[in-house]
């Protein structure tokens, strides 16, 4: 019985698709890609050299859309990665909502 039930969780393992994000250098690539890379993967890592450090490379995970940040907590805000076709590609970033209210106890409990 225990031989049974090891074999079909390793079976249901190994067909489980990996959920590997890809990774992809912003500066090798057109706009069009990248944007396309995006809406069709739904997230990725994005590197690129940073504008103010020598050498310094910057990445972060880039989204399609708000369905893809932690909701409620984060929604997907625009902002620009340099292309090879030009300096500011537009894409989104999850980013962290801002409260309104901020309470002076935990209201968690």
């Amino acid at each position: 019985m225990n031989r049974l039930v090891l074999s079909a969780l390793t079976l249901a393992i190994a067909a489980t698709p990996a959920l590997a994000i890809s990774r992809y250098n912003t500066t090798q690539m057109q706009c069009a890609a990248i944007q396309s890379k995006l809406a069709r993967e739904g997230a990725a890592i994005l590197r690129y050299p940073s504008k103010n450090v020598a050498g310094l490379t910057r990445y972060d995970r880039y989204v399609r859309d708000s369905g893809y940040c932690d909701y409620p907590r984060e929604y997907a805000k625009r902002v620009t990665v340099p292309a090879r076709d030009t300096s500011a590609c537009p894409v989104r970033l999850c980013k962290e909502r801002q409260r309104l209210f901020r309470f002076p106890f935990n209201r968690d409990n």
